[in-house]
């Protein structure tokens, strides 16, 4: 049953990307972003910061590597998305957030030096692409012509902006509490939204987006990364990450039914391409290279 954990993060976070597609309408990008952790920050810091303040010695050495973590986390990934959301489907996002594994590893052969494999090779040129596919749909010379739109880029950019934070943390691999090291990213990353938040023109709350604050702030900010830290402490780190090739599936099912977002052709070949090349990435582990076995490491 230790299969559900995993799975429930990756449902919250496919519903998710529904509540940033219905933020567009409901809420200002730079509010919702703020909300969302305000909101986190305040539900931990009964539970977290007696223990972060009793550490507090421990945790100064690390405090510039926690706002970086903080800024590409919980700033540029989350207020990215919501400015997409403006200009693309739920379906575009769900699509390009399935592409932040192949990122991850191809960020990991730059800066943690991991072998490159021909999962990687082939796989990177197949979800690239699934990717154009998508983005042009379906119409290449259409993509050549007008160039990719700003949503698109601001998806890339978020995308990228998580999976460098997920090379950086096993990159520096901070001796801190999972709990403690979460806190003081969500701190950091409360502190550098401020300003947009009150510069934001309306910043209002009311029925139709306080649900959608809700959520973001309680389940895909700090219940889906307790089910998904509970799926890697007893599945461990390989076999849950698979489950996040389910995420463009949701969030496709969930914008179809919900949503009304219509299901092209291009949604269907563009992803299964993109799908395709992360998970060749995983499979195939064959060395490109002469490195040594010892320098393999797991994703």
């Amino acid at each position: 049953m230790f299969f559900l954990y995993p799975l429930g993060a990756v449902m919250i976070w496919s519903i998710n990307a529904i509540v940033s597609k219905l933020s567009a309408s409901a809420i200002d990008p730079a509010a919702i972003s703020f909300y969302r952790w305000l909101l986190a920050l305040l539900v931990l810091t009964p539970f977290v910061l007696p223990g972060v303040w009793r550490a507090r010695q421990a945790i100064k050495p690390h405090l510039w590597r926690l706002a970086i973590l903080g800024l590409l986390g919980m700033v540029l990934y989350q207020s990215l998305a919501y400015f997409a959301a403006h200009s693309v489907s739920a379906l575009f996002m769900g699509i390009i957030g399935a592409l932040i594994p192949l990122l991850t590893v191809l960020l990991s052969v730059v800066i943690l030096r991991i072998a490159p494999t021909s999962g990687i090779l082939f796989g990177s040129i197949l979800s690239f692409g699934g990717l154009v596919w998508l983005v042009s749909e379906g119409n290449v010379m259409q993509l050549l012509h007008h160039g990719l739109g700003k949503g698109e880029l601001m998806m890339l950019a978020a995308s990228t902006a998580y999976a460098l934070y997920g090379v950086l943390t096993k990159r520096w691999a901070l001796p801190l509490p999972i709990w403690h090291s979460l806190y003081v990213q969500i701190l950091a990353g409360v502190l550098m939204l401020l300003p947009g938040f009150l510069l934001a023109p309306d910043v209002s709350l009311d029925r139709h987006n306080l649900p959608l604050v809700m959520f973001a702030g309680l389940f895909a900010s700090l219940i889906a990364p307790f089910l998904w830290i509970h799926g890697v402490q007893r599945l461990g780190a390989s076999t849950t990450s698979i489950f996040m090739n389910l995420t463009p599936l949701f969030t496709a099912l969930i914008a179809v039914l919900f949503l009304h977002e219509q299901l092209h052709s291009y949604h269907w070949i563009g992803g299964g391409l993109t799908l395709g090349g992360v998970i060749l990435t995983q499979r195939l582990r064959t060395p490109l290279t002469r490195y040594k076995s010892a320098n393999l490491r797991e994703f």
